[in-house]
């Protein structure tokens, strides 16, 4: 696994000393078994944008802290210039590059989020995360499955969903897709 999933999974164990919290509690939260959610905090496999934001929703902490590390301290304003936002691959599969990570007490999370084509064959991963999420396609062509319905989006398309109900995304046409992700 890569350097930055190593760094979020120490993130994570030094969330749940300094706050006290029991394997259990924390997996419970994450709706994992306690192995699967003990296998995050070893770093060696990938931990899902999703299961951050139950984490960061359930002990008050911001999502972006437990993503890149920094703590957000503007409270009017917060400018990310075009390629500058703190940006975290969590695979080869996908970058997510957020919009706002120094705003403190932020309402939503927005991401610009690439995700690189894989195998036809290969399955999607689904995820679920509190709250509700847009995502407005910047380009490519995206398959986006919700609550078991396939739906294809194009450059300029959006969506709005309940983030509740299982989802994920897969690139199309053997091309990269990005899009702008805002999580509420």
């Amino acid at each position: 696994m890569n350097e930055q999933i190593r760094q979020i999974a120490e993130r994570l164990v030094g969330l749940r000393d300094a706050l006290e919290i029991e394997v259990e509690e924390i997996a419970a939260v994450c709706n994992l078994p306690v192995e699967d959610y003990l296998l995050l905090e070893s770093g060696t496999v990938d931990i899902s944008v999703s299961i951050l934001h139950q984490i960061a929703q359930a002990y008050g902490v911001e999502l972006t802290t437990l993503m890149f590390g920094d703590e957000p301290k503007m409270n009017s304003y917060f400018v990310t210039r075009k390629g500058k936002g703190i940006a975290v691959e969590r695979t080869k599969a996908y970058k997510y590059q957020s919009l706002a990570a120094g705003f403190v007490n932020r309402k939503a999370d927005p991401f610009f989020v690439t995700v690189h084509p894989k195998p036809d064959e290969e399955p999607i991963f689904l995820n679920t995360h509190y709250g509700q999420e847009f995502n407005l396609i910047l380009e490519g062509r995206m398959l986006l499955r919700i609550n078991g319905k396939d739906l294809i989006l194009e450059e300029g398309d959006s969506i709005y969903f309940n983030s509740e109900l299982p989802h994920g995304m897969k690139a199309l046409n053997g091309e990269k897709v990005r899009f702008l992700a805002i999580i509420l």
